[in-house]
């Protein structure tokens, strides 16, 4: 595992098992620099123990990046649990994911991610404290998902007007991968403003009501990132950036809510660059689930999310201008904020972070 591009320097990386409830499931802690590692709980059927564990320290660095870059006083973390094929998520698989979390002590904290939901961080929760994004009516915050897909959205008009100044939303044209949670409320937001849109979904479904709610284009889901589009977002799982698609690009902006769409980075950021097109680094354009998830423990609480989400447009007005600056990609631009962020130190004191999530 150390000799792993993936691996980063991650301080704890832990298996963790329990045959009577069918959990296995890998705990990344990537850094508790800035405070305790956050990261959402991710559940999903996986080819093999190798692709969970380069996808848990991925994940988990990105999630590093994502909480420096948001001011966040958290590190990055991640968990994924690998279900094996036919294997049904039950209360007591979530149960047993708990008490993996539980023997940590404080140093990662969970929340809802691919495969996992408000219910899901409900059974966590009756064997650990360290979670987030319970239901309102429980304390907690409830779905992230509508404020990631509202991050995306600010992030999106914030490359538009960076590319094309003057332009709004209205008569762009937008191909969005993925119908998820995030993708879906996407799209509303951007057919809301006038956007023109193309989907695709692995769930063939969710494309045709696509198509009659707002007028939609369908396409293939393993080529909508070659359709003619000003934008191409990506809300479905990584990787979809790499030396196969790049070539076959025909939109000028990359801004979507996938985590790492860069197959490989060093590589992948550049040949964006070369072909000009504007790139809005994953973990900056999908920080707005974080932001409220981590708001359950800062100062101004939830009055202060939406604020906050917004202000990822600006955020990303900064990486492209700094990028643009220093005619460097854009990834390579988050990155140098992020570890600039990383190398100053805790926002809030790591010690009292952690007994917030002690106290709930």
């Amino acid at each position: 595992m150390f000799s792993r591009s993936s691996f980063a320097d991650h301080e704890q990386v832990v298996y963790a098992t329990d045959k009577a409830t069918g959990l296995r499931c890998i705990i990344a802690v990537h850094s508790t620099r800035l405070g305790p590692a956050i990261g959402g709980c991710r559940i999903r059927e996986y080819a093999g123990e190798t692709e969970a564990l380069d996808d848990v320290l991925r994940l988990s660095r990105g999630m590093t990046m994502k909480a420096a870059v948001a001011h966040a006083p958290f590190g990055g973390g991640k968990m994924v649990v690998m279900l094996q094929p036919g294997q049904e998520k039950t209360p007591a698989l979530m149960q047993s994911v708990g008490r993996a979390i539980e023997r940590l002590g404080g140093r990662y904290i969970t929340g809802e991610d691919v495969g996992s939901t408000v219910t899901d961080m409900t059974e966590i929760r009756r064997e650990t404290r360290h979670v987030l994004g319970l239901s309102q009516e429980q304390g907690g915050s409830g779905d992230p998902s509508p404020s990631t897909a509202l991050g995306c959205f600010a992030g999106i008009s914030a490359a538009i007007e960076f590319r094309y100044p003057g332009q709004d939303m209205h008569g762009v044209t937008v191909a969005v991968q993925g119908l998820g949670n995030v993708g879906w409320r996407l799209c509303q937001l951007l057919h809301e403003a006038g956007a023109q849109l193309t989907v695709s979904d692995l769930l063939s479904d969710r494309v045709q009501r696509a198509v009659r709610l707002w007028d939609a284009e369908p396409a293939d889901a393993s080529q909508i990132h070659a359709v003619n589009a000003d934008i191409f977002a990506p809300c479905a799982l990584g990787a979809v950036l790499n030396t196969e698609t790049i070539p076959q690009l025909k939109a000028g902006i990359i801004a979507g809510g996938a985590n790492n769409q860069l197959a490989v980075e060093h590589r992948d950021g550049p040949a964006l660059m070369q072909r000009g097109v504007l790139y809005a680094p994953d973990y900056v354009i999908n920080s707005g689930g974080m932001i409220q998830l981590a708001a359950e423990f800062m100062p101004n609480g939830q009055s202060d999310v939406e604020r906050r989400v917004l202000g990822i447009g600006d955020t990303l007005t900064a990486i492209f201008e700094h990028a643009e600056r220093e005619g460097i990609p854009c990834n390579a631009a988050a990155d140098q904020i992020a570890l600039a962020r990383l190398d100053a130190g805790p926002v809030e004191p790591a010690d009292r972070v952690a007994a917030k999530s002690a106290a709930q």
